[in-house]
């Protein structure tokens, strides 16, 4: 017998969830234009790669920022040593201005109330540590982000309701749902700590709406509970309705004074909006100062390194550029969304209406053999390892409804995103022609079978008549 933890003996990890596996196939075999040109293409991975020739460029013309300098002398050595955990107060003044500017400066952020992690990720289970005991529950609306399986139950032992949200409304937040999902919650006898949403939402790439805002603030009130915005595609909003932080609805609503002020915590990242996953940073607001006391001394297991934070409260500071990123990014995501929609929808395959993140909300439902979630992972399958495409099924982000899938388009090159539209549009009307040479064939042993029956018929009631 092994001598382990029940942590590590846990399997709530997800890690054998589709959304991982799809990953999983895709490293033993990934496509490569030259080396490996039939291989799988990766369309689980939501990571922007369209504007890192901005970033690029910027760090060629601060050559000081990206070479550990301060007016020409190197301060290598005070970035190497010792640092607070607090995190560097130029960066988190950047960052706090950054997290404004991407709102349209319609609300400002305190630096004082920032508390730095190591990515989002960090952020959200770090927020879980803080407001809910083992065995307390978060309401989230379905479909989400299948990580979330990971960041916020795995190591803190919380649970996860679903708000049952359907294609009917578009994935809507609705009264109703959210009721159904408290209710839910205190039969299995689970305390309600909160509901997380993800705005922008992953992954159906659609903004919450001010109506949905304020139904939640409404809901947490009543039921005097806490809410998280997991807002880390805020920047990446690039059609109509605009981005509509829930900071700016408290503030609209004159919630300052109420205690729902300090039940309403924000989680940001540049992995998304700067494209920088791999640099991990993440953060957690709120106004609450408990909140902001005990997650900074727990962000000392997932601390930025200061390197990262000097070289970004560089970049961020430099508001000529963040202006022009911003508005440059968002056109290009703009632009590739677009390609993907107008591509699928040559193959005869629609997309949810978005305005927001790195991927489409797919609608493959008539591609279905049958209306169950067995079909679907066969359709997943079929698309994997035929088609050459790792997608995410929605049964792994927890959707209600099988046939819906989560294609991601901005981690690629143009032509590699044409490739993959040209081998689903080469699939799709594969599996057309098959429906219909079944029908045709099931229509031609129809006739033959009536031919049949209709001779035997002829036959018998000739010798009925010659008797």
């Amino acid at each position: 017998m092994k001598l382990l933890s029940k942590k590590v003996m846990c399997n709530s990890h997800g890690q054998d969830s589709s959304y991982f596996l799809g990953w999983q196939e895709y490293e033993k075999n990934p496509y490569d234009e030259t080396r490996n040109p039939k291989g799988i293409i990766q369309m689980g991975l939501a990571e922007n790669q369209l504007s890192f020739d901005l970033l690029e460029s910027w760090l060629a013309q601060n050559p000081d920022a990206a070479g550990f300098k301060r007016n020409g002398e190197s301060i290598f050595r005070e970035l190497a040593l010792f640092q607070d955990y607090h995190g560097l107060p130029a960066f988190k003044n950047a960052l706090a201005q950054f997290m404004a500017e991407i709102r349209g400066n319609k609300v400002s952020f305190d630096s004082n109330k920032l508390v730095l992690t190591a990515g989002a990720t960090s952020a959200n289970e770090t927020l879980m540590f803080c407001l809910a005991d083992h065995g307390d529950a978060f309401l989230l609306p379905t479909p989400y982000y299948p990580g979330f399986d990971r960041d916020l139950k795995w190591r803190t032992g919380a649970e996860i309701v679903p708000i049952e949200c359907t294609s009917s409304n578009g994935f809507r937040i609705t009264e109703s749902a959210l009721e159904e999902a408290y209710q839910e919650a205190k039969r299995r006898n689970l305390r309600v700590k909160g509901v997380l949403v993800t705005n922008p939402s992953n992954p159906l790439g659609t903004t919450l709406s001010n109506q949905e805002i304020q139904l939640l603030l409404t809901f947490i009130s009543t039921k005097n509970i806490h809410l998280i915005s997991d807002e880390i595609y805020s920047g990446a909003v690039f059609n109509s309705p605009s981005f509509v932080s829930v900071m700016e609805i408290l503030i609209e609503n004159n919630y300052m004074n109420s205690e729902v002020w300090d039940r309403v915590h924000i989680v940001y990242s540049l992995s998304k909006d700067l494209g920088l996953p791999g640099f991990r940073i993440g953060a957690i607001y709120s106004n609450d100062e408990l909140v902001v006391a005990a997650a900074t001394k727990m962000s000392s297991f997932g601390l930025i390194s200061s390197q990262t934070q000097y070289l970004l409260s560089a970049m961020l500071s430099d508001k000529k550029f963040t202006k022009m990123y911003i508005y440059e990014n968002q056109k290009r995501l703009k632009k590739r969304h677009e390609m993907l929609v107008q591509g699928l929808q040559n193959a005869g395959i629609s997309c949810l209406d978005s305005n927001a993140g790195l991927f489409c909300w797919v609608d493959m439902r008539h591609l279905l053999r049958s209306n169950t979630f067995d079909a679907e992972i066969e359709l997943w399958k079929k698309i994997v390892y035929n088609v050459g495409l790792n997608i995410s099924p929605g049964s792994s982000c927890h959707c209600t409804e099988p046939g819906w899938f989560r294609a991601c388009f901005a981690n690629m090159s143009e032509d590699t995103l044409n490739l993959a539209i040209q081998r689903l549009k080469a699939f799709v009307d594969s599996t057309n022609n098959n429906i219909q040479n079944h029908h045709q064939s099931s229509l031609s042993s129809k006739k033959k079978s009536f031919s049949k029956w209709v001779f035997r018929l002829s036959f018998n009631d000739g010798r009925q008549r010659e008797r």
